[in-house]
């Protein structure tokens, strides 16, 4: 028998099952769930740590020497070592690719792991590959692309396994069988109704303990934790942090089951997100790299510290204020960066601890002035301690009890605006809509040098000259 006679034989076999199964549903009143279109089975033959080391490999090889190494592989091989691959040297490999055998390889990647990569690439190169694609998976990786990367409708996987709710134990059984090929994961399989409304979530020790006659209705959990399409990838990560599942099933506004986000994608997300934190924290791009072209990092660096220049000259204005100061008590010069040092060192301690505790949802609407209150207390505590150290070194120096009086009074009142601004700062620009992250140690150090030096030049002024 030819290959072409025994896939019409499969074929025809496949349609006289589902038109059993349609039949099957018929009897009990019920339109039958209809079976989604495979994806095609993706033979796991290669054990992950050879997978890992090959990524590491070609992660560490120039573009070139990747690309050809690439090609060496096995096909089933190479598409798992692309979706291990960091995204963004994946689209790159992709990339100077052929556009049609970009397309092959894109098509056998889970749809998730595709959108990653694909999202690398510029949109003309993007939508090349994607014409090559077979439509109805080049469709399913569109509406993925369309989600927001950073929500749970960008992190999830469409591949999940949906059972009609009318099966039994026994067909149940049979149809996760029929379906762990097509599935990216089997943690769980979920329930639906023929509008595919989640109705409930079935445990795989259920499905075997239960008598194979047993309605799968009987024994599933209705109480089901999910998460919506639009949820920010931090919420989806708390989910997760309290619950401890493994995977969770994404539903639209109306609950229809659209997919499911696993734990190891929510982890790849936090830990991207954790590093743009860090990142826009002093005013650094999150898209750059260490070894990126040094004109592709100039172009992303340079406008925040033509910023920070700004913020030094006005630092520099509120200085000149006092230059006749300065010229008859020099030792105020020599005080001055310890004042502004120690205001932006405890003021960088209260934006990472706030900014951290909106991050990971600490920090609710309405609770901001609590932190305010308790930062600027620590502020002056700071300020009492610290205060009195410098100003005893400052009478040990100069033999002047007011000098001391000044610096200490000076650091106290700087220590309080930086815990003061250090929450404002973030608070505010998660009020204003922005990242709470966004350049909040440059706005702070620019409060704390001209405050600092504020109050030291001018408590000076007032008790010294």
């Amino acid at each position: 028998m030819s290959a072409e006679e025994r896939r019409k034989d499969r074929n025809q076999g496949q349609e006289q099952e589902q038109e059993r199964e349609r039949g099957r549903g018929r009897e009990r009143g019920q339109r039958q769930e209809p079976k989604p279109e495979p994806k095609g089975e993706r033979p796991r033959e290669y054990p992950e740590p050879e997978v890992v080391r090959l990524t590491e490999e070609l992660e560490g090889r120039p573009q070139g020497e990747a690309l050809a190494r690439l090609r060496e592989l096995p096909a089933e091989l190479a598409v798992e070592v692309l979706e291990h691959m960091d995204p963004e040297d994946a689209s790159a490999l992709l990339a100077r690719l052929r556009k049609g055998e970009a397309a092959d390889f894109v098509e056998e990647m889970w749809p998730d792991k595709a959108v990653d990569v694909l999202e690398e690439l510029p949109p003309s190169v993007r939508e090349e590959v994607l014409s090559r694609v077979e439509p109805a998976e080049a469709r399913v990786i569109r509406e993925l692309i369309a989600y927001p990367h950073d929500t749970a409708g960008g992190l999830m996987s469409p591949d999940v396994v949906a059972l009609p709710e009318d099966l039994t134990v026994e067909e149940a059984i049979e149809r996760l069988r029929q379906m762990a090929d097509e599935a990216e994961t089997l943690y769980y399989a979920y329930v639906v109704d023929e509008d595919r409304q989640l109705r409930g979530v079935l445990s795989m020790r259920d499905l075997i303990l239960s008598p194979p006659k047993t309605p799968i209705r009987e024994i599933l959990r209705r109480d089901v934790v999910t998460v919506p399409v639009d949820a920010d990838a931090e919420e989806v990560a708390r989910i997760f942090d309290r619950y401890h599942f493994l995977a969770l099933p994404v539903v639209d506004a109306e609950g229809r089951l659209l997919g499911i986000v696993t734990f190891d994608d929510v982890i790849d997300a936090i830990r991207e997100e954790e590093t743009e934190d860090m990142q826009r924290l002093v005013g650094v791009a999150p898209e750059d790299k260490a070894l990126d072209p040094w004109h592709e990092s100039l172009r992303r660096r340079l406008p925040w510290l033509l910023i920070n220049l700004v913020t030094a000259f006005a630092a520099a204005a509120v200085v000149a204020l006092f230059e006749g100061t300065i010229a008859k008590v020099t030792a105020l010069a020599v005080l001055m960066p310890i004042i502004a040092g120690q205001g932006g060192n405890a003021g960088s301690q209260t934006v990472t601890v706030v900014v951290r505790g909106i991050a990971l949802g600490e920090v609710r609407p309405g609770e901001g002035w609590r932190i305010v209150l308790k930062e600027g207390l620590l502020g002056a505590i700071h300020g009492l301690i610290i205060g009195a150290i410098v100003a005893l070194i400052a009478y040990l120096w100069q033999g002047d009890p007011m000098l001391g009086a000044v610096v200490a009074l000076a650091m106290i009142f700087n220590l309080i605006m930086a815990g003061v601004f250090g929450a404002l700062i973030p608070l505010g620009l998660r009020f204003l809509g922005a990242d709470p992250a966004l350049a909040s140690t440059i706005f702070l150090t620019t409060v704390t040098d001209i405050c600092g030096f504020f109050f030291l030049l001018g408590l000076g002024t007032l008790l010294l000259s």
